[in-house]
């Protein structure tokens, strides 16, 4: 019989599959389709400080192999969230999950997560310093290592609960980011997020998505996601979260054995809405055939 179970941060979880955060609701609308409590964990959809809107439509684009979208973190807020959408989770979901947090000022990471620090059922922060689809804030302070730093450490002084911060691809050089946020007090870091993209309609000569760019995601981005999972695990010494392209549980292992500890599926989420659910079924026969007896393992196998 293998063994699934990985530990991030010093939270066992059941399996290392987790819906990325913006392609699964706050969980319960899933929960409808089937037992959301056979995933590993969950984060939930990125959170402000005050209700978003988000971008004007259109701003979702299918692409080869991917999307672009550029929804501009739309959420309720985080009194709303707390009040109204945790606990709809809480009925469906025993575990606990994953809060992503975005923000416009250091001060607004650091309030948002004050309010959701005391909510039940919350397991890490994550921290998102790397959305591109935003004006503003966002990416801004996930491109250079000392805002990047500074960020951190600021959550740090508000939680005791692990920070995982949520690092861009579309910085040079994500080591130096990675290692910033480490020597800031992170507990782990994911990545990546989107890659910013575009499209153009023939017909009117335009931009397809209204914020002209948007993030690309899916299976195009897959082997840049290896890639930098792989440069990070060599730089540092906190466990890894990885993500991007991820559809099947070979590629689960594949992210594994370039350093994640567990990892996050998002687009597929959207092509599939019971993705998650069917790798986490299908891992225990893709160990099998690769003779991985536990995923702790194969953590960081391939270096």
């Amino acid at each position: 019989m293998v063994n699934t179970k990985v530990s991030l941060c010093g939270i066992e979880l059941d399996n290392p599959v987790i819906p990325a955060s913006g392609t699964f609701g706050f969980g319960y609308e899933f929960a409808e389709l089937y037992d959301i409590n056979i995933l590993g964990s969950l984060s939930f959809k990125g959170t402000t400080l005050e209700p978003r809107f988000g971008n004007p439509t259109p701003r979702i684009a299918e692409t080869h192999s991917g999307m672009l979208n550029a929804v501009g973190l739309q959420n309720p807020g985080v009194e709303r969230v707390i009040a109204e959408e945790l606990p709809k989770l809480r009925a469906v979901f025993s575990k606990p999950a994953m809060a992503n947090v975005s923000g416009f000022s250091v001060e607004e990471y650091v309030r948002t997560v004050e309010r959701l620090d005391t909510a039940p059922g919350i397991g890490w922060f994550e921290i998102n310093i790397s959305c591109p689809n935003v004006h503003g804030g966002g990416m801004s302070f996930g491109t250079d290592p000392k805002s990047a730093e500074t960020v951190t450490r600021a959550v740090r002084e508000v939680t005791k609960k692990p920070i995982i911060i949520k690092l861009s691809p579309n910085v040079t050089d994500i080591v130096s980011i990675a290692k910033a946020c480490e020597a800031g007090g992170a507990d782990g870091v994911s990545l990546i997020n989107t890659l910013m993209g575009m499209r153009i309609d023939l017909k009117s000569r335009k931009p397809v998505i209204k914020n002209k760019t948007g993030g690309l995601s899916g299976p195009a981005i897959k082997p840049v996601a290896v890639r930098m999972v792989y440069q990070v695990f060599e730089a540092v010494g906190i466990p890894i979260v990885g993500m991007g392209g991820i559809s099947t549980a070979e590629d689960v292992i594949e992210f594994m054995l370039a350093g994640a500890t567990a990892v996050e599926v998002g687009a597929h989420n959207l092509v599939d809405p019971f993705a998650s659910k069917k790798i986490i079924e299908d891992l225990p026969r893709a160990m099998e055939k690769y003779r991985i007896n536990s995923l702790t393992e194969i953590i960081g196998g391939a270096h």
